[in-house]
């Protein structure tokens, strides 16, 4: 069941400046950590990367992470930290909405209005 579970103060907020088709965000952020409620579709593989400290938590949905070579899978109310600079990658299996905080108020940017 992937039905759209984002209130309306959620979708307010700015969406992120991405270039992934089938990904969205509303991105948070004050001055020391932004934080992302995404949409993604089941895209395949995010290939592998590294950034800033992320944890995050499946809200709903069936992903795959591997976390410095590391695989599991995670659904419904799963979390996991990524710790700064470990290499990660992510394959996103069935609609996914995930809140993800990052400890870097800029790892996002706002998209800017057309």
């Amino acid at each position: 069941m992937n039905k759209d579970i984002y209130p309306k103060m959620i979708k307010n907020l700015p969406e992120i400046d991405i270039a992934l088709d089938g990904v969205r965000g509303w991105l948070m952020q004050d001055d020391t950590i932004s934080a992302v409620f995404f949409e993604l579709e089941p895209i395949g593989k995010i290939p592998d990367h590294s950034h800033c400290t992320q944890w995050g938590m499946v809200l709903q949905g069936k992903m795959k992470l591997t976390i410095d070579g590391k695989t599991k899978t995670y659904t419904n109310g799963d979390h996991y930290l990524i710790p700064e600079g470990i290499i990660h990658s992510a394959e996103f299996i069935t609609k996914c909405y995930v809140i993800d905080f990052f400890a870097d108020p800029n790892r996002y940017k706002k998209k800017k209005e057309k």
